[in-house]
């Protein structure tokens, strides 16, 4: 027993995959083909995403967002558990990386479930609540430019319904949040995050050991 969350050696993770992931052979390839990027390290890993693909079917997720796709795997994670009249609005901004993304939600038939838009996300994020989205979607994916997370979340929490959940990846940025000598744009803004979230009082939330770090904020 242990009163606390267990450090997993290799031999533990690698038994946590072999007795927990069911990774669909289209998500498999799409990992490897993202592994031969130089970015590839941007690519959550395959446990994170059968993670929320059971959130997505547990919340009953019709209507969802994410901000960041980079080569697909987390909205194509999402999109495969949605129903078939799910609506998934994607926001990046490189054609690049998208255009991976949008090979393999062809591949898997999810392409109609997915609304790219190749824009600032903010901008993207904003329009939505002028056309009186608010309140509209059920699950929020954030995982994009760190400088950025306070405003996409707080766009966010007006675009979700109560109940609905929002997601942040890298919260705890590799271990360097709990590092106060490393004080870095990026960093501060995930610390600046953490904080707002822990005393936010609109949520229910949590904050999960999962790949780099995972916040789940439920809008009550």
């Amino acid at each position: 027993m242990s009163n606390k969350t267990l450090d997993l050696s290799d031999n533990v993770y690698e038994y946590l995959l072999d007795h927990s992931l069911r990774e669909p052979a289209l998500l498999a390839e799409l990992r490897r083909e993202t592994s031969e990027l130089e970015m590839s390290i941007m690519q959550i890993s395959a446990e994170q995403g059968q993670f929320m693909a059971l959130l997505t079917k547990l919340l009953g997720v019709k209507r969802a967002i994410e901000v960041g796709v980079f080569t697909g795997y987390s909205s194509l994670s999402v999109a495969m558990a949605m129903p078939t009249d799910g609506e998934l609005i994607v926001c990046d901004m490189s054609e690049e990386w998208t255009s991976m993304a949008r090979r393999y939600w062809e591949k898997a038939g999810v392409a109609k479930k997915v609304t790219l838009k190749i824009a600032p996300a903010l901008k993207t994020l904003k329009a939505l609540l002028a056309e009186g989205q608010a309140g509209k979607f059920d699950f929020a994916f954030i995982d994009a430019d760190k400088t950025n997370y306070k405003n996409y979340y707080e766009c966010c929490l007006e675009l979700i319904r109560p109940g609905g959940v929002i997601a942040i990846d890298n919260v705890l940025w590799g271990g360097a949040v709990a590092d106060m000598s490393d004080d870095s744009a990026d960093t501060r803004a995930i610390r600046e995050l953490n904080d707002h979230i822990h005393k936010d009082d609109r949520v229910d939330m949590s904050l999960l050991p999962i790949g780099d770090g995972l916040t789940l904020a439920r809008r009550r």
